[in-house]
């Protein structure tokens, strides 16, 4: 078996979450990633805590499969050397602010003369346009202007901060490898590369999906503990005795009618589905009583052989250590270095093809430990 990917090569200068989880991804899948980095600014991710066999783990789970290789874009010998080499390559990947390539002289107008092939992605909070292009900006700030904090969340207490990056892995990320492997699959059509622009903003905006089109094609305002699926019905979470909590789901008509058994909730049947305001709060309020009358051992013990849409919510470690997690391989060892025998747990690329496989040859490199 082979990896997907094999035979494309990247040459990466991100930094921080987005574009190394995108190159991660790559690597993963078979892409040969090499990692530009710098001698004298290093990477927020090489240094931020915690720390497991002698270095950051964000950076040994993010960085993995990628050649580490330093030079200084300041020094004209470093970009005369990647324009010497920028034919080898199918793909670049960025997360400078717009026009920090161009300065370097590394931009796609000036490797696409070099390189016609070349598919070339920049990832940016704001994109590569537009009055926002230069300011600065983080997860929370992408999610906020692109109006899904202002619906998610407690009436109460706000919007939530969330325990994962959404903006800048599903935003980011991701988009960042859709949008460079259909590039990849035009380039076989036309032998051309192009140049990609990713806004972290643009794209999370995207996944506002069903509100957004609600919002614009019916002008329904969206609104925290609102909408079926942001805690204005009975979807929702709900508090054990012993203070951890349930996820309930139970939409459809034959998970409604499970669950109205297995709580004894005639209730649930009666309004479950209605729209009315406070036949929809009168429900909530007759599940969380009821949710609230056993510990969690107890409602996981009733619920796990009820095929009824309702889950516990767990903790990280215990997700990690699930046999949900088990049986579909969300862990791997991945070596210390190069056929090494001592390994590394990390979660796995979670793609599962028929005939290519992933690829885990080692944990992030060590600054400049790479060749190229």
């Amino acid at each position: 078996m082979t990896t997907a990917l094999n035979g494309l090569k990247v040459l990466d200068f991100s930094t921080l979450l987005p574009g190394p989880f995108a190159t991660m991804y790559l690597a993963d899948m078979g892409a040969e990633v090499i990692h530009i980095e710098s001698p004298s600014r290093p990477d927020l991710i090489r240094i931020m805590p915690p720390y497991a066999n002698g270095q950051a783990t964000a950076h040994s789970y993010l960085n993995r499969n990628k050649q580490s290789i330093v030079l200084d874009l300041k020094d004209k010998a470093s970009i005369d050397l990647i324009k010497t080499k920028i034919s080898e390559f199918d793909i670049v990947i960025e997360q400078f602010r717009p026009d920090v390539m161009r300065r370097l002289g590394l931009d796609y107008a000036t490797l696409a003369e070099i390189n016609p092939r070349l598919i070339y992605c920049s990832i940016t909070g704001y994109g590569q346009t537009g009055s926002y292009k230069d300011r600065a900006g983080h997860d929370i700030n992408y999610l906020a202007l692109a109006g899904i904090a202002g619906y998610s969340g407690r009436q109460d207490s706000g919007p939530p901060p969330l325990g994962i990056q959404v903006a800048d892995i599903a935003g980011g990320s991701l988009h960042a490898v859709i949008a460079i492997l259909a590039a990849v699959v035009e380039r076989g059509r036309s032998g051309m590369g192009q140049y990609i622009d990713i806004s972290m903003t643009d794209c999370v905006a995207s996944l506002n999906s069903m509100a957004a089109s609600a919002t614009l094609a019916a002008q329904v305002e969206q609104a925290p503990e609102h909408g079926m699926l942001n805690g204005g019905i009975f979807y929702d979470y709900y508090m054990t005795q012993d203070g951890r909590y349930f996820s309930i789901g139970s939409l459809e008509p034959q998970f409604m009618s499970g669950l109205s058994v297995a709580l004894d909730l005639p209730l649930l049947l009666q309004k479950g589905a209605s729209l009315d305001v406070e036949d929809r709060q009168e429900v909530k309020q007759a599940i969380q009583e009821k949710i609230k009358t056993k510990s969690f051992k107890e409602w996981h013990e009733i619920f796990a052989n009820l095929d009824v849409c309702v889950e516990p919510v767990l903790s990280l470690t215990e997700s990690l250590n699930s046999p949900l997690a088990q049986e579909r391989g969300w862990i791997v060892d991945v070596p210390l270095q190069n056929n090494a025998t001592v390994t590394e747990p990390q979660l796995a690329c979670p793609i599962k093809f028929s005939r290519s496989e992933m690829r885990y040859s080692f944990i992030g490199q060590k600054l400049g430990e790479g060749q190229w």
